[in-house]
């Protein structure tokens, strides 16, 4: 990677800690390995500021921890963990679901139909990388329908805790398959104005969502190298 001026730091922030979660995940980093600032900046060439802030977007998504003395370390990713955290999701989700189905204006109504109209030809043409991008956008208009600034401000801060294991099982093209079909029942529910079944809908689609995720985890564990290090 160049030097910082190459691309604004946000995103060179953004891309540093993108691949550091793909290697968290795939355990390439072991638990444990300390996720050195001045280690990371010559392995990207870059200066310490944008290492600070990707380790930042790393342990606010729970991929790695702060430990007195020690600095940033890897977090201990079990299938516990990981199903505890979409469990969380589900059931905040299930509520602005709920909420949604019954508070959506005709317009934000529209604008879920539309978003995940779009999301169906980007399902049908296998494009994985515009798929979940707007798949945080289709759940995002729902945090947004339910009207309760609290419930989307609660959900946003799960959704970015989630974005690296959410990102890596939709790069499965059966799995965004079965997101659509998913978000076909989402969608309906909260048109017709049940908010029950909206709840219902978004708390079985995070259920998928973590099994496929733990099923994914679980495969790339298996076939991954020894765990090591790549901090130091």
């Amino acid at each position: 990677m160049s030097d910082d001026v190459a691309l604004p730091r946000q995103v060179l922030s953004q891309s540093i800690a993108t691949a550091l979660e793909a290697e968290i995940l795939l355990g390439q980093i072991g638990a444990g390995a300390k996720l050195d600032e001045a280690a990371l900046a010559r392995r990207f060439g870059v200066s310490r500021t944008p290492v600070r802030e990707a380790l930042q977007i790393v342990v606010a998504r729970a991929l790695a921890v702060r430990q007195p003395y020690k600095g940033v370390v890897v977090s201990d990713i079990s299938p516990e963990r990981i199903d505890q955290l979409f469990e969380a999701m589900g059931e905040i989700e299930a509520l602005c679901g709920r909420f949604a189905a019954q508070r959506m204006t005709m317009e934000e109504r529209a604008a879920l139909l539309s978003q995940h109209e779009a999301m169906a030809q980007m399902a049908r043409a296998g494009d994985a990388a515009a798929y979940e991008e707007a798949n945080t956008r289709f759940h995002q208009l729902i945090y947004l329908g339910s009207h309760n600034e609290d419930f989307a401000e609660m959900a946003e801060t799960m959704r970015m805790k989630l974005s690296p294991f959410r990102r890596s099982q939709l790069a499965d093209a059966a799995r965004i398959a079965r997101s659509n079909a998913e978000h076909d029942l989402i969608v309906e529910a909260i048109i017709e104005r049940d908010g029950q079944a909206a709840e219902k809908a978004l708390r079985r689609h995070l259920l998928s969502a973590a099994q496929a995720m733990l099923d994914k985890w679980a495969a790339s564990r298996a076939d991954a190298i020894p765990a090591r290090s790549r901090a130091s």
